[in-house]
């Protein structure tokens, strides 16, 4: 190794547009596994950049959980480690169980990526471990995770409710940004007042006093001089005892009106609300499975209709046996 360390924008080369803030090996990964970034990851990344709380709204599969992370794991990767009690960074919440397990699987692959071409440029690998803390977690891994942090912990609205009421709350003391996943679904909710709470008991928990929060508690629009950004940094100040509230990431699919779900989102901060247009896309075709429609028997080989439409099999498969949820496992 060189010993040396991936900066954003210094000494490895500078991203630039869309990219700007990444440092270089998280750029190039992102440019080797995609060919642009989606114009809700663009948006999200202005309002990030500028340390806005930001609600990325956007359809499934525009990348926005990417946008997220991906930002907060260049962080992980560029700066210096801090003391094993300040480790955990990165609290990503699900409304799902289920969920915070596929995003624990999704992460592998940018932490991989960006591990491999911070390699190639002869810089030090990060270090990034991801932990995941829910009803289902088993004792020893619970003790594990409040003995050695995670940098990114993987959790639930309750489960955070039992961290922050336990002695593993300090495990929470170094939280920078709070990733809150399908936070539509929560928002309006019991279980979404009862995350607002643990939101706010969070800040406190790091030290946020009463001072940093200002009066201006509407959503702004998507900015790419980052006005709420700035009037947080205003707020936030320079003193020893100002401490920045951590940035709040929340990611909802389309979902109207936008500003409700922000409000719930910032509380009594601003938030910038990253909501591209979007436009579903129809793949319709007419096929017609026999040549003439009056004769509508077999082909001969006991298939009827089977004529044409075997291509198309993949496209729509047949339901499969139905498991013990009801669901197919097909799709």
């Amino acid at each position: 190794m060189s010993g040396r360390q991936a900066t954003a924008g210094a000494g490895t080369g500078a991203a630039s547009g869309a990219l700007a803030g990444f440092s270089e090996p998280t750029a190039s990964w992102f440019r080797a596994a995609f060919a642009e970034p989606t114009a809700a990851q663009a948006q999200a990344w202005a309002a990030i950049r500028n340390g806005d709380h930001a609600l990325v709204v956007a359809p499934t599969g525009s990348g926005k959980t990417l946008a997220a992370f991906l930002w907060a794991i260049d962080k992980l990767a560029s700066e210096p480690a801090p003391a094993p009690a300040q480790r955990c960074r990165v609290l990503y919440i699900s409304p799902l169980k289920a969920l915070a397990v596929d995003i624990e699987r999704n992460l592998r692959s940018p932490l991989a990526g960006v591990a491999q071409a911070m390699r190639r440029l002869g810089l030090d690998e990060p270090d990034i471990r991801v932990g995941v803390r829910t009803g289902d977690t088993a004792a020893d891994e619970r003790r594990r995770i409040a003995t050695k942090p995670p940098d990114i912990l993987i959790t639930t609205p309750e489960s955070l409710f039992l961290m922050l009421t336990s002695r593993a709350r300090d495990v929470l003391r170094g939280v920078q940004t709070v990733i809150i996943d399908e936070v539509h679904a929560l928002a309006g909710g019991k279980r979404g007042a009862h995350l607002a709470l643990s939101l706010e008991r969070l800040d406190a928990l790091r030290g946020v006093t009463q001072g940093v929060r200002g009066p201006d508690s509407q959503p702004r629009g998507t900015s790419p001089h980052g006005a709420a950004g700035e009037q947080l940094g205003e707020q936030a100040g320079s003193g020893p005892n100002r401490v920045r509230p951590a940035q709040r990431i929340g990611l909802s699919a389309t979902v109207r009106p936008a500003e409700e779900v922000a409000s719930f989102l910032g509380g009594a901060l601003p938030v910038t609300i990253a909501a591209p247009p979007s436009e579903k896309r129809l793949d319709l075709r007419i096929v017609v499975p026999v040549e003439d429609m009056s004769d509508l028997g077999s082909d001969g080989g006991g298939r009827p209709w089977s004529t044409g439409l075997d291509e198309y099999g993949d496209l729509a498969p047949l339901p499969g046996p139905a498991g013990p949820d009801g669901l197919t496992g097909r799709g």
